[in-house]
Parts: C-alpha cells; sequence; structure tokens
C-alpha cells in the first residue's frame, strides 16, 4: 500500500526504520509481529499531505485492497483463531477501508470485504457493528443486481440480525439471498440460506419447517456430493428430529454423520457428532451413555485442540452432572469451561456459563446468589446484543422459578438488581473464586 507505484526509490522496511529513528513512528509488538505505530498528530500532518499530493483516492483505494485480499484469505479458511486474533489487530484498518468503499459507493469491493468479515464479526459478537455495516453497503445504488456477493452480504447480514434475536429481519434477509442463488442456480448458496432459514425455525420452535428445510438442503448438498456439507446437514436434521421426540431416527442420523466425517478424517466433526448424540441420550433421562458420549467428544476436542468444542463439551457434562445432583462435578465442569471461553474472548459463552452456574445455585438452594448470576448474564446478554433464543429462555426460567420462589418478591427482584448491576468481571470471579456442593 505504502508503494504501490513502485515510485519510492527506497527499501520500504529502510523507510519506515527511519522514520522510527526520527520519532515519526515508534515500534510496538503485538503478540509475535512488530507493528508501526504512528502518534495521531503526525498521522492527522501526514492526512494533509495526502491530500494535498492528489492521490488520497489512490492511496486509500490501495488500502482496502489490502484488507480485501487478507479478509477473504481469512474467510477461505474458516473460523481459525491465529486468524480471529490477526483481524482483531486489524480491525481499525478494515473500518476505515468500509467506510471508504461505502462513502464512494464502491460496491464490490463493499459487499465482499463485508461477506468475508462476516465470521469475524460473528465470532468475535461484533453483531451491531458488522450488521450496520452490511446493511449500508446493500443499500449502496450499485449493490442491487442479484449477484452471488450480494447473496453472501444478504446472507451475512440475517445471520447477524438473529444472533440479535431479530428473527423476522434475519429471516428476510436470508430469504432474498435464497432467491438470488435460486435466480444463479447456484446450489450450493441455496443450501446454505436453507439451513440458515432452519436453524432460525428451530430457534422458535417451528419445528416442522425446520425439518422440511433441512430436507431440502440436504438434497442439495448429496447433489453437489459434498460429504463434509452433507453430515453437517444430516447432524443438523437429527437435532430437529431430538427436539420432535424422535429419537430413533436422530441417533441412526448422527451415528451416520459420525461415519462420514470418520471416512473423510475430521475429527472435530466426530466430535460433536458425540456430543450431539449424547445430547439424545440425555432426552431420554440415559445419562450413563450421555456422559461417555459426552466424554468421548471431549477427549478428541482435546487432542485435536479445540477450544470452543472443549468449552461446550464441558458445559454439557456439567448441566449433566448438575441434573444427577453431582454439584461438584458440575462446579468443576463449568469452572473449566468458563476459564476457556474467557480466554477465548467469547462473552455469549460466558453468559452461558454464568447462567449454568445460576442453575447449579438454585439447586444448591442459594437463591439470592442464582437470581444475582442470572441477572448479570442477563446484562451481559444485553450488552453484546445477543439475546437467548425463546425455548432457551423458557428453560431456564423454569430451573430459576424455586429460587424466586422461596424468596420474598423484593429479595428476589434486589438480587436479580444486584446481579444486573455487578461488572461480569466480578461475576466470573464469584463463581470461580467458590466451591459447590450438594
Amino acid at each position: 500500500m505504502c508503494d504501490a507505484k513502485s515510485d519510492l526509490n527506497l527499501d520500504l522496511l529502510d523507510g519506515m526504520a527511519s522514520m522510527v529513528d526520527k520519532s515519526l513512528m515508534h515500534l510496538e509488538q503485538e503478540n509475535s509481529e512488530s507493528r508501526f505505530v504512528m502518534l495521531e498528530t503526525i498521522r492527522e500532518y501526514g492526512r494533509e499531505k495526502l491530500k494535498e499530493s492528489g492521490e488520497e483516492a489512490f492511496a486509500k483505494r490501495a488500502h482496502a485492497a489490502y484488507c480485501l485480499v487478507l479478509a477473504e484469505e481469512a474467510a477461505e479458511q474458516g473460523v481459525v483463531t491465529e486468524w480471529l486474533e490477526r483481524f482483531a489487530v486489524e480491525h481499525d484498518n478494515v473500518r476505515a477501508a468500509l467506510e471508504w468503499l461505502t462513502e464512494t459507493g464502491d460496491a464490490e469491493w463493499g459487499l465482499r470485504l463485508g461477506a468475508a468479515m462476516f465470521r469475524f464479526w460473528e465470532t468475535r459478537e461484533h453483531l451491531a457493528e458488522g450488521r450496520d455495516r452490511l446493511a449500508k453497503l446493500l443499500k449502496m445504488p450499485k449493490a442491487g443486481a442479484p449477484t452471488k456477493v450480494r447473496a453472501r452480504a444478504l446472507f451475512s447480514a440475517g445471520i447477524l440480525a438473529t444472533g440479535q434475536g431479530d428473527y423476522a429481519a434475519g429471516d428476510a434477509l436470508v430469504k432474498e439471498s435464497l432467491d438470488i442463488s435460486r435466480q444463479l442456480d447456484d446450489n450450493q448458496g441455496a443450501a446454505v440460506s436453507l439451513n440458515a432459514l432452519a436453524a432460525t425455525a428451530r430457534t422458535q420452535g417451528r419445528l416442522a419447517d425446520a425439518h422440511s428445510l433441512l430436507e431440502e438442503s440436504l438434497d442439495l448438498w448429496k447433489e453437489l456430493g459434498d460429504q463434509q456439507a452433507i453430515a453437517r446437514a444430516l447432524s443438523n436434521l437429527a437435532s430437529v428430529l431430538r427436539l420432535q421426540g424422535e429419537y430413533l431416527r436422530a441417533r441412526a442420523l448422527c451415528q451416520e454423520c459420525r461415519s462420514i466425517f470418520r471416512t473423510i478424517g475430521d475429527q472435530t466433526g466426530v466430535a460433536w457428532s458425540l456430543d450431539y448424540e449424547g445430547d439424545i441420550a440425555r432426552d431420554e433421562g440415559d445419562s450413563a451413555t450421555a456422559r461417555s458420549l459426552y466424554e468421548q467428544g471431549l477427549a478428541i476436542f482435546r487432542g485435536v485442540g479445540d477450544r470452543w468444542g472443549m468449552a461446550g463439551t464441558l458445559a454439557d457434562l456439567g448441566s449433566l452432572a448438575r441434573e444427577q445432583g453431582e454439584c461438584a462435578a458440575a462446579d468443576s465442569s463449568y469452572r473449566e469451561s468458563l476459564r476457556i471461553f474467557q480466554e477465548l474472548g467469547h462473552m455469549r459463552g460466558v453468559a452461558r456459563l454464568l447462567e449454568c452456574f445460576a442453575c447449579l445455585a438454585a439447586v444448591q438452594t442459594q437463591a439470592e446468589r442464582a437470581l444475582r448470576l442470572a441477572g448479570s448474564a442477563a446484562a451481559l446478554r444485553q450488552h453484546i446484543g445477543a439475546p437467548r433464543a425463546p425455548a432457551d429462555q423458557t428453560r431456564l426460567e423454569s430451573l430459576l422459578d424455586p429460587a424466586r420462589k422461596s424468596l420474598p418478591e423484593a429479595a428476589a427482584t434486589a438480587a436479580w438488581t444486584e446481579g444486573c448491576a455487578m461488572p461480569t468481571e466480578k461475576a466470573i470471579e464469584e463463581v470461580l473464586g467458590s466451591g459447590a456442593s450438594c
């Protein structure tokens, strides 16, 4: 970007080192990477000079091109921790590039960059920001053509809206993406959109709709011959069948998808299928089988170093133990899960574990603690704009109901209010600093 025209007639790093020597910028260490940082006053001076040179648009386009290539390379890798960390550092650069592309009406590059940034925004919980930026890009005059890149941007915006609990807007965006994919005979895009619509239907309790949409998505994946996608579709269909009470068929689909994952060497897929089959056994009341399946999945997650999977399965093991009255075991699993989510910076995971600890406190007849922790989790979810799904919220309320009823209304309200005002870090310290026993 700094020498896009190759007209500086000097080695770029030598030039940067010279600026450091003259205190025009300084060198900082970001993890294992060195980065040059400029004082804001120097930056403003440089911007003025850039405008005077008449090359501001060229420089900003070169900067946007760098961000676009970097983001699309990352998107091809999927959700990889090292890329997430890289974009946490580069986020301001991407913001600047998106601002410029939006201001200049560059729909092609803008939509591509927005779609490529989607997984970072979703995983790192920049839900509102990502949705807002995509909305601006999609409204640009030249962004209306029914292209694959518009379909991807619509899909991304729809998933972010759903993550905020805005299901109607999310469905509308994903349906428009699906329509475009069908117009373009893009079966892969259509299959992905159908799966997203099914996920929203499942979240809202529209299980028949979810089932139908997943069957359609699965048929498309089979036509495309994508074995990994077929296995994931089977797993998603199994989750709906479980909610419909069709445990036998749900288990068979889990085992079928696990066989595919093993064949293609996807160990993470194998681990998740074990976890989901554990959910089926748990729903059936077979706690021994559920525990065995969860533990098998956890061992694989540990083996491949998948910390997201580890945290999720540990939470499931903790809840299973809580349901069996094994409070110490539940506390231990919850603690490890919470620490991992905290290290990953995944605040939805942190909120989930605070809710788990709240339910554990309710089991231990620690009513005020239960409501305080639940209040803290609710405040955190409100802060990041990621509410619980309706069915999950109903289930949580039923688990906390005994704690509410055991206290005078004023005391229950006070405990909840105290939790809502409690900093998340303090709530974490509270649960990690105490033990549990039944």
